[in-house]
Protein backbone atom coordinates (compact mmCIF):
# COMPACT_ATOMS: atom_id res chain seq x y z
CA UNK A 1 0.00 0.00 0.00
CA UNK A 2 1.16 3.53 -0.73
CA UNK A 3 1.01 6.52 1.58
CA UNK A 4 -1.97 7.75 -0.44
CA UNK A 5 -4.09 4.69 0.29
CA UNK A 6 -6.96 5.68 2.61
CA UNK A 7 -6.85 4.05 6.04
CA UNK A 8 -10.14 2.32 5.31
CA UNK A 9 -8.38 0.31 2.62
CA UNK A 10 -5.10 -0.33 4.34
CA UNK A 11 -4.71 -3.87 5.71
CA UNK A 12 -4.96 -4.46 9.45
CA UNK A 13 -3.54 -7.46 11.31
CA UNK A 14 -5.33 -8.89 14.35
CA UNK A 15 -3.14 -11.59 15.86
CA UNK A 16 -2.33 -13.75 12.80
CA UNK A 17 -5.35 -12.64 10.78
CA UNK A 18 -4.69 -9.92 8.21
CA UNK A 19 -7.77 -8.21 6.79
CA UNK A 20 -7.40 -6.58 3.39
CA UNK A 21 -9.35 -3.52 4.57
CA UNK A 22 -11.13 -2.13 7.63
CA UNK A 23 -14.69 -2.69 6.36
CA UNK A 24 -16.58 -5.15 8.57
CA UNK A 25 -20.10 -6.43 7.92
CA UNK A 26 -21.96 -6.29 11.20
CA UNK A 27 -23.95 -9.30 12.46
CA UNK A 28 -27.58 -8.93 11.37
CA UNK A 29 -30.29 -11.36 12.46
CA UNK A 30 -31.96 -13.00 9.47
CA UNK A 31 -34.48 -15.17 11.36
CA UNK A 32 -34.34 -17.77 8.62
CA UNK A 33 -32.87 -20.97 10.06
CA UNK A 34 -34.40 -24.39 10.61
CA UNK A 35 -33.84 -24.97 14.35
CA UNK A 36 -30.46 -23.25 14.23
CA UNK A 37 -29.20 -24.62 10.91
CA UNK A 38 -28.13 -22.03 8.31
CA UNK A 39 -29.13 -22.76 4.73
CA UNK A 40 -29.01 -21.37 1.22
CA UNK A 41 -30.22 -17.97 2.37
CA UNK A 42 -27.18 -17.56 4.60
CA UNK A 43 -24.75 -18.66 1.91
CA UNK A 44 -26.09 -15.99 -0.45
CA UNK A 45 -26.66 -13.32 2.21
CA UNK A 46 -23.10 -13.58 3.56
CA UNK A 47 -21.40 -14.59 0.34
CA UNK A 48 -22.44 -11.47 -1.53
CA UNK A 49 -20.62 -9.28 1.02
CA UNK A 50 -17.45 -11.29 0.43
CA UNK A 51 -17.81 -10.82 -3.33
CA UNK A 52 -18.44 -7.11 -2.68
CA UNK A 53 -15.03 -6.65 -1.06
CA UNK A 54 -15.61 -6.35 2.69
CA UNK A 55 -12.56 -7.19 4.79
CA UNK A 56 -14.46 -9.22 7.42
CA UNK A 57 -18.03 -10.52 7.55
CA UNK A 58 -19.78 -11.55 10.75
CA UNK A 59 -22.54 -14.15 10.89
CA UNK A 60 -25.55 -13.00 12.87
CA UNK A 61 -26.14 -13.71 16.55
CA UNK A 62 -25.57 -17.47 16.87
CA UNK A 63 -27.04 -19.18 19.92
CA UNK A 64 -24.93 -21.32 22.23
CA UNK A 65 -28.10 -22.83 23.72
CA UNK A 66 -31.29 -23.67 21.75
CA UNK A 67 -33.33 -22.36 24.68
CA UNK A 68 -31.63 -18.96 24.40
CA UNK A 69 -32.12 -17.85 20.79
CA UNK A 70 -33.15 -14.26 20.17
CA UNK A 71 -35.77 -15.34 17.63
CA UNK A 72 -37.37 -18.67 16.87
CA UNK A 73 -35.61 -18.89 13.49
CA UNK A 74 -32.12 -17.88 14.63
CA UNK A 75 -28.97 -19.86 13.87
CA UNK A 76 -27.05 -21.77 16.51
CA UNK A 77 -23.88 -23.71 17.28
CA UNK A 78 -25.15 -25.70 20.23
CA UNK A 79 -24.21 -29.10 18.84
CA UNK A 80 -21.90 -30.69 16.28
CA UNK A 81 -24.68 -31.19 13.71
CA UNK A 82 -24.47 -27.48 12.96
CA UNK A 83 -20.76 -27.42 12.12
CA UNK A 84 -21.02 -28.67 8.53
CA UNK A 85 -23.74 -26.18 7.45
CA UNK A 86 -21.57 -23.33 8.72
CA UNK A 87 -18.52 -24.85 7.06
CA UNK A 88 -20.33 -24.55 3.74
CA UNK A 89 -20.54 -20.78 4.31
CA UNK A 90 -16.95 -20.28 5.47
CA UNK A 91 -15.64 -22.35 2.57
CA UNK A 92 -17.46 -20.17 0.07
CA UNK A 93 -16.32 -16.91 1.67
CA UNK A 94 -12.73 -18.15 1.70
CA UNK A 95 -12.99 -19.26 -1.94
CA UNK A 96 -13.62 -15.66 -3.02
CA UNK A 97 -10.88 -14.20 -0.84
CA UNK A 98 -13.00 -13.12 2.11
CA UNK A 99 -12.66 -13.55 5.86
CA UNK A 100 -15.53 -14.45 8.13
CA UNK A 101 -16.36 -14.48 11.82
CA UNK A 102 -19.28 -15.60 13.95
CA UNK A 103 -21.02 -13.85 16.83
CA UNK A 104 -21.89 -16.17 19.72
CA UNK A 105 -24.81 -15.20 21.92
CA UNK A 106 -27.15 -16.16 24.73
CA UNK A 107 -30.32 -14.08 24.76
CA UNK A 108 -30.95 -14.54 28.48
CA UNK A 109 -34.16 -12.87 29.62
CA UNK A 110 -34.83 -11.66 26.05
CA UNK A 111 -34.99 -15.13 24.49
CA UNK A 112 -37.84 -15.83 22.12
CA UNK A 113 -39.15 -12.93 20.02
CA UNK A 114 -40.83 -12.45 16.67
CA UNK A 115 -38.85 -11.80 13.54
CA UNK A 116 -38.19 -8.08 13.16
CA UNK A 117 -40.44 -7.77 10.11
CA UNK A 118 -43.27 -9.34 12.13
CA UNK A 119 -42.86 -6.69 14.81
CA UNK A 120 -39.98 -8.05 16.91
CA UNK A 121 -42.23 -8.40 19.96
CA UNK A 122 -41.65 -10.79 22.81
CA UNK A 123 -43.47 -14.09 22.41
CA UNK A 124 -45.40 -15.48 25.34
CA UNK A 125 -44.08 -18.59 27.02
CA UNK A 126 -47.22 -20.34 25.76
CA UNK A 127 -46.41 -19.35 22.18
CA UNK A 128 -42.85 -20.57 22.60
CA UNK A 129 -44.05 -23.88 24.04
CA UNK A 130 -46.31 -24.28 21.00
CA UNK A 131 -43.23 -24.35 18.74
CA UNK A 132 -42.33 -27.74 20.20
CA UNK A 133 -38.79 -26.50 20.77
CA UNK A 134 -36.95 -25.89 24.07
CA UNK A 135 -37.05 -22.36 25.49
CA UNK A 136 -35.94 -20.85 28.77
CA UNK A 137 -35.68 -17.20 29.83
CA UNK A 138 -33.05 -16.63 32.49
CA UNK A 139 -31.30 -13.62 33.98
CA UNK A 140 -29.37 -12.39 36.97
CA UNK A 141 -32.59 -11.61 38.86
CA UNK A 142 -36.32 -12.27 38.38
CA UNK A 143 -36.88 -8.95 36.61
CA UNK A 144 -38.40 -8.69 33.12
CA UNK A 145 -36.94 -6.24 30.57
CA UNK A 146 -40.39 -4.64 30.24
CA UNK A 147 -44.06 -5.45 30.74
CA UNK A 148 -44.08 -7.23 27.37
CA UNK A 149 -41.69 -9.93 28.60
CA UNK A 150 -42.26 -12.73 31.09
CA UNK A 151 -40.28 -12.74 34.32
CA UNK A 152 -37.07 -14.75 33.82
CA UNK A 153 -35.73 -17.43 36.10
CA UNK A 154 -32.88 -16.26 38.32
CA UNK A 155 -29.75 -18.14 37.29
CA UNK A 156 -28.11 -20.37 39.85
CA UNK A 157 -24.35 -20.68 40.22
CA UNK A 158 -24.70 -24.03 38.46
CA UNK A 159 -26.56 -22.34 35.58
CA UNK A 160 -23.78 -19.77 35.23
CA UNK A 161 -21.11 -22.48 35.08
CA UNK A 162 -23.13 -24.57 32.60
CA UNK A 163 -23.63 -21.57 30.31
CA UNK A 164 -19.90 -20.81 30.36
CA UNK A 165 -19.35 -24.35 29.13
CA UNK A 166 -21.89 -23.77 26.35
CA UNK A 167 -19.91 -20.75 25.16
CA UNK A 168 -16.68 -22.76 25.23
CA UNK A 169 -18.20 -25.69 23.34
CA UNK A 170 -19.67 -23.37 20.71
CA UNK A 171 -16.26 -21.74 20.38
CA UNK A 172 -14.66 -25.10 19.59
CA UNK A 173 -17.35 -25.73 16.99
CA UNK A 174 -16.76 -22.29 15.46
CA UNK A 175 -13.12 -23.20 14.96
CA UNK A 176 -14.07 -26.55 13.44
CA UNK A 177 -16.45 -24.71 11.09
CA UNK A 178 -13.56 -22.65 9.73
CA UNK A 179 -14.30 -19.22 11.16
CA UNK A 180 -11.45 -16.70 11.14
CA UNK A 181 -12.69 -14.53 14.02
CA UNK A 182 -15.09 -14.81 16.92
CA UNK A 183 -17.29 -12.21 18.58
CA UNK A 184 -19.08 -12.55 21.90
CA UNK A 185 -22.39 -10.69 22.06
CA UNK A 186 -22.31 -9.11 25.51
CA UNK A 187 -24.59 -6.16 24.69
CA UNK A 188 -28.17 -5.20 23.83
CA UNK A 189 -29.69 -6.44 27.07
CA UNK A 190 -28.96 -10.10 26.45
CA UNK A 191 -27.59 -12.43 29.12
CA UNK A 192 -24.19 -10.95 29.91
CA UNK A 193 -25.38 -7.35 29.50
CA UNK A 194 -28.16 -8.01 31.99
CA UNK A 195 -25.56 -9.13 34.54
CA UNK A 196 -23.50 -5.96 33.95
CA UNK A 197 -26.27 -3.47 34.68
CA UNK A 198 -27.33 -2.56 38.23
CA UNK A 199 -30.83 -2.01 36.84
CA UNK A 200 -31.32 -5.69 35.96
CA UNK A 201 -28.87 -7.31 38.38
CA UNK A 202 -30.05 -7.29 41.99
CA UNK A 203 -28.04 -10.32 43.14
CA UNK A 204 -26.27 -10.39 46.49
CA UNK A 205 -23.76 -13.13 45.68
CA UNK A 206 -20.40 -12.99 43.84
CA UNK A 207 -22.19 -12.05 40.59
CA UNK A 208 -24.07 -9.02 41.91
CA UNK A 209 -23.68 -5.83 43.87
CA UNK A 210 -20.39 -4.10 43.08
CA UNK A 211 -19.28 -3.35 39.53
CA UNK A 212 -16.49 -5.90 39.85
CA UNK A 213 -19.02 -8.56 40.81
CA UNK A 214 -21.40 -7.60 38.01
CA UNK A 215 -18.51 -7.86 35.54
CA UNK A 216 -17.52 -11.30 36.80
CA UNK A 217 -19.60 -13.32 34.31
CA UNK A 218 -18.41 -11.20 31.39
CA UNK A 219 -14.73 -11.54 32.30
CA UNK A 220 -14.94 -15.24 33.15
CA UNK A 221 -16.78 -16.10 29.94
CA UNK A 222 -14.39 -14.07 27.78
CA UNK A 223 -11.35 -15.63 29.45
CA UNK A 224 -12.75 -19.15 29.02
CA UNK A 225 -13.51 -18.53 25.35
CA UNK A 226 -10.06 -17.01 24.79
CA UNK A 227 -8.46 -20.17 26.19
CA UNK A 228 -10.56 -22.33 23.87
CA UNK A 229 -10.21 -20.16 20.74
CA UNK A 230 -6.95 -20.62 18.82
CA UNK A 231 -4.29 -18.18 19.96
CA UNK A 232 -3.68 -17.00 16.39
CA UNK A 233 -7.32 -15.97 15.84
CA UNK A 234 -8.79 -12.65 17.08
CA UNK A 235 -11.55 -12.34 19.65
CA UNK A 236 -14.07 -9.47 19.50
CA UNK A 237 -16.60 -8.52 22.18
CA UNK A 238 -19.71 -6.47 21.40
CA UNK A 239 -20.89 -4.37 24.31
CA UNK A 240 -23.54 -1.77 24.89
CA UNK A 241 -21.21 1.05 25.87
CA UNK A 242 -24.23 2.64 27.55
CA UNK A 243 -27.25 0.46 28.15
CA UNK A 244 -29.83 3.21 27.70
CA UNK A 245 -31.33 2.95 31.17
CA UNK A 246 -31.39 5.60 33.86
CA UNK A 247 -28.76 4.74 36.48
CA UNK A 248 -27.68 1.80 34.35
CA UNK A 249 -24.38 0.75 32.79
CA UNK A 250 -22.49 3.79 31.51
CA UNK A 251 -19.45 4.73 29.45
CA UNK A 252 -17.18 5.02 32.49
CA UNK A 253 -18.09 1.43 33.31
CA UNK A 254 -17.37 0.36 29.72
CA UNK A 255 -13.86 1.81 29.80
CA UNK A 256 -13.07 -0.26 32.89
CA UNK A 257 -14.67 -3.35 31.35
CA UNK A 258 -12.66 -2.91 28.15
CA UNK A 259 -9.44 -2.75 30.17
CA UNK A 260 -10.35 -6.02 31.93
CA UNK A 261 -11.33 -7.69 28.67
CA UNK A 262 -8.04 -6.66 27.10
CA UNK A 263 -6.21 -8.22 30.04
CA UNK A 264 -7.81 -11.63 29.36
CA UNK A 265 -6.96 -11.56 25.66
CA UNK A 266 -9.81 -9.78 23.90
CA UNK A 267 -8.55 -7.99 20.78
CA UNK A 268 -11.40 -5.69 19.69
CA UNK A 269 -14.32 -4.01 21.45
CA UNK A 270 -17.33 -3.63 19.14
CA UNK A 271 -19.01 -0.49 20.48
CA UNK A 272 -22.79 -0.57 20.33
CA UNK A 273 -25.38 0.70 22.81
CA UNK A 274 -28.84 0.34 24.31
CA UNK A 275 -31.13 -2.64 24.58
CA UNK A 276 -31.38 -3.30 28.31
CA UNK A 277 -34.87 -2.28 29.29
CA UNK A 278 -36.75 -2.24 26.01
CA UNK A 279 -37.73 -4.84 23.47
CA UNK A 280 -35.41 -5.84 20.63
CA UNK A 281 -37.03 -3.60 18.04
CA UNK A 282 -36.32 -0.27 19.77
CA UNK A 283 -33.53 1.67 21.45
CA UNK A 284 -33.77 4.70 23.68
CA UNK A 285 -30.26 5.89 22.83
CA UNK A 286 -30.61 8.94 20.51
CA UNK A 287 -29.59 8.16 16.94
CA UNK A 288 -27.85 10.22 14.30
CA UNK A 289 -24.89 9.98 11.93
CA UNK A 290 -22.17 7.97 13.65
CA UNK A 291 -24.00 8.25 16.97
CA UNK A 292 -21.96 5.49 18.64
CA UNK A 293 -18.55 6.65 17.39
CA UNK A 294 -17.89 8.71 20.58
CA UNK A 295 -18.16 5.47 22.58
CA UNK A 296 -15.59 3.80 20.35
CA UNK A 297 -13.30 6.82 20.53
CA UNK A 298 -13.20 7.02 24.31
CA UNK A 299 -12.83 3.28 24.88
CA UNK A 300 -10.02 3.13 22.31
CA UNK A 301 -8.20 6.06 23.89
CA UNK A 302 -8.60 5.25 27.57
CA UNK A 303 -8.57 1.44 27.57
CA UNK A 304 -5.83 1.17 24.94
CA UNK A 305 -7.65 -1.47 22.94
CA UNK A 306 -8.71 -1.62 19.31
CA UNK A 307 -12.32 -0.70 18.70
CA UNK A 308 -14.94 -1.17 16.04
CA UNK A 309 -17.35 1.69 15.34
CA UNK A 310 -20.89 0.88 14.26
CA UNK A 311 -24.13 2.78 13.74
CA UNK A 312 -25.33 5.05 10.91
CA UNK A 313 -22.01 5.12 9.07
CA UNK A 314 -23.14 5.74 5.52
CA UNK A 315 -20.22 6.11 3.14
CA UNK A 316 -16.49 5.92 2.57
CA UNK A 317 -15.59 9.54 3.38
CA UNK A 318 -17.45 9.36 6.70
CA UNK A 319 -15.76 6.05 7.57
CA UNK A 320 -12.35 7.36 6.55
CA UNK A 321 -12.72 10.44 8.74
CA UNK A 322 -13.50 8.24 11.77
CA UNK A 323 -10.30 6.27 11.21
CA UNK A 324 -8.14 9.29 10.43
CA UNK A 325 -9.30 11.01 13.62
CA UNK A 326 -8.29 7.97 15.67
CA UNK A 327 -11.82 7.22 16.79
CA UNK A 328 -11.85 3.54 15.77
CA UNK A 329 -9.74 0.86 14.09
CA UNK A 330 -12.51 -0.91 12.18
CA UNK A 331 -15.78 0.27 10.63
CA UNK A 332 -18.83 -1.98 10.88
CA UNK A 333 -21.57 -1.58 8.28
CA UNK A 334 -25.01 -3.13 8.68
CA UNK A 335 -28.10 -1.90 6.88
CA UNK A 336 -26.05 0.12 4.41
CA UNK A 337 -24.51 -3.17 3.29
CA UNK A 338 -27.96 -4.69 2.82
CA UNK A 339 -28.85 -1.74 0.62
CA UNK A 340 -25.54 -2.02 -1.24
CA UNK A 341 -23.63 -5.33 -0.91
CA UNK A 342 -20.80 -3.65 -2.87
CA UNK A 343 -20.49 -0.95 -0.20
CA UNK A 344 -16.74 -1.52 0.14
CA UNK A 345 -16.20 -1.07 -3.59
CA UNK A 346 -18.27 2.10 -3.74
CA UNK A 347 -16.48 3.45 -0.65
CA UNK A 348 -13.12 2.81 -2.30
CA UNK A 349 -14.20 4.61 -5.44
CA UNK A 350 -15.56 7.54 -3.43
CA UNK A 351 -12.14 7.79 -1.80
CA UNK A 352 -10.42 7.62 -5.17
CA UNK A 353 -8.43 4.47 -4.54
CA UNK A 354 -10.09 1.85 -6.74
CA UNK A 355 -10.49 3.12 -10.31
CA UNK A 356 -10.26 -0.40 -11.76
CA UNK A 357 -12.71 -2.19 -9.43
CA UNK A 358 -10.06 -4.25 -7.67
CA UNK A 359 -11.88 -4.18 -4.31
CA UNK A 360 -14.73 -6.33 -5.60
CA UNK A 361 -14.10 -9.96 -6.57
CA UNK A 362 -12.32 -10.12 -9.93
CA UNK A 363 -15.17 -12.02 -11.60
CA UNK A 364 -17.34 -8.96 -11.16
CA UNK A 365 -14.52 -6.43 -11.21
CA UNK A 366 -13.43 -7.39 -14.73
CA UNK A 367 -16.87 -6.61 -16.14
CA UNK A 368 -17.32 -3.47 -14.10
CA UNK A 369 -13.98 -2.10 -15.26
CA UNK A 370 -15.04 -2.69 -18.87
CA UNK A 371 -18.36 -0.97 -18.11
CA UNK A 372 -16.56 2.03 -16.63
CA UNK A 373 -14.34 2.30 -19.70
CA UNK A 374 -17.43 2.28 -21.92
CA UNK A 375 -19.23 4.87 -19.79
CA UNK A 376 -16.17 7.11 -19.81
CA UNK A 377 -16.11 7.07 -23.60
CA UNK A 378 -19.81 7.92 -23.68
CA UNK A 379 -19.36 10.80 -21.22
CA UNK A 380 -16.46 12.15 -23.27
CA UNK A 381 -18.51 11.99 -26.46
CA UNK A 382 -16.25 9.41 -28.09
CA UNK A 383 -19.16 7.00 -28.64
Amino acid sequence: MTAETPLLFQPITLRDLTLKNRVVISPMCQHNADFGIPGDWHVVHLGRFAIGGAGLIFVESTAVDPRARIGVKDVGLWDDARIAPFRRITDFVHSVGGRIGVQLAHAGRKAGSEALWEGGRALSMEALAATGEPWRRVGPSPLAPSAEWSVPEEMTIEDIAATERMFVDATLRADAAGFDALELHFGHGYLVASFLSPVSNKRTDAYGGSRDNRMRMCIHYAAAVRRAWPAEKPLFVRISAVDGSADGWNLDDSVVLAERLKAVGVDVIDCSSGGLAEETRNTNVPRGLGFQVPFSERIRREAGIRTQAVGVILDGPQAEAILEEGRADLIAIGREALLDPNWATHAAQALGCDPNFQTINFRHGHWLAKRESLMRQIREGRL
